[in-house]
């Protein structure tokens, strides 16, 4: 029998589950503090309206998908492992690491699967980008760097680092396959006490760098990673059209007689099988539950995605 999941957190990005986990056939229920918004959704996906404390204790529910402010996740991250049910908590998982810490162990003694809503490690184009890299393709990988620039998605308790750097920093750990031994960071905080810029200068082991870049503020979006190797770049821009989200450079760059040379080539575009982030990591999800197999963003991983983010905050006054 297919799992029976509930949504916890009714909002934007909570809608968006609500209708995914509908198409695969496997919402059983919603749920909100705002108990009208949950009717509202009950209503409209054919499933049950739970209030939150009701959720933890039904026995039709075998998972949750939590979908709330981040300062809440952590709390009900705790009773739902208590409760026996798996869960998929969004990003970031609490707001510090202890927290963070917590909620995984919490999971890991009841036996129960976390898993981490690092949505765009489901993206076709970044598994081929992926699938790149661990062949050999781009050679030695020296700098990785990302841009997550655009306007608005303003909080009151998380700023433009907290917010849009989860995504990217867990690709950026995801090929680097190791976590960072230096961590810089940068902000600046324009409208009140919350950075809306912020950069993160990192280090890792083999003498990679990788830079990241987020803004809340900027007038134009901009949603791309890029990985420099020895023999090749590749670029995964995802304000592309399918086309061209994934694009390998092989420019050279060479010594000759004590002067830099170098040649460009055009992009090659590799092909990519399109499919929606988020339908992926939910049938991820959903065989994760079925088949009690580790995540392939499970709660590890959020617990160095936060370290990174803890390391490289600035403090405004």
């Amino acid at each position: 029998m297919a799992p029976r999941i509930a949504v916890l957190g009714c909002g934007y990005w909570g809608s968006n589950h609500v209708r995914t986990l509908k198409s695969l056939g496997v919402l059983q229920a919603v749920s909100d503090a705002n108990s009208d918004r949950a009717e509202g959704f009950a209503a409209e996906h054919e499933c049950q309206a739970i209030t939150p404390d009701e959720l933890f204790v039904r026995d039709d529910i075998d998972a949750i998908v939590m979908a709330l402010p981040p300062q809440f996740h952590a709390e009900m991250a705790i009773r739902a492992a208590e409760a026996g049910k798996d869960m998929l908590v969004e990003k970031p998982i609490a707001l510090t690491v202890a927290d963070a810490k917590r909620a995984v162990k919490a999971a890991a003694d009841n036996e129960r699967i976390f898993m981490v809503g690092h949505v765009l490690r489901y993206h076709p184009a970044f598994e081929r980008l992926k699938a790149l890299v661990d062949s050999g393709d781009l050679g030695e990988l020296k700098y990785i760097h990302s841009h997550r620039l655009g306007l608005g998605k303003f909080h009151t308790e998380n700023d433009a680092l907290w917010d849009l750097a989860p995504h990217d920093l867990s690709m950026i750990l995801a090929i680097t396959g190791t976590a960072p031994i230096e961590v810089r960071g940068e902000g600046a905080a324009l409208l009140d006490h919350l950075s809306d810029f912020a950069h993160l200068h990192m280090r890792f082991p083999d003498g990679l760098r990788s830079h990241l870049f987020t803004s809340r503020l900027n007038p134009y979006r901009e949603r791309r990673l890029t990985v420099v190797g020895t023999k090749a770049m590749v670029v995964f821009d995802d304000v592309e059209p399918w086309e061209r989200k994934l694009a390998v450079y092989r420019h050279a760059v060479w010594q000759d007689s004590g002067q830099w040379a170098f040649t460009t080539h055009e992009p090659n575009y590799i092909e990519v099988a399109q499919g929606m982030p988020l339908t992926r990591e939910l049938q991820h999800f959903v065989e994760c539950v079925e088949t009690r197999e580790a995540p392939r963003t499970g709660g590890e991983e959020a617990i160095r995605v936060l370290q990174i983010l803890t390391a490289g905050t600035v403090t405004h006054s």
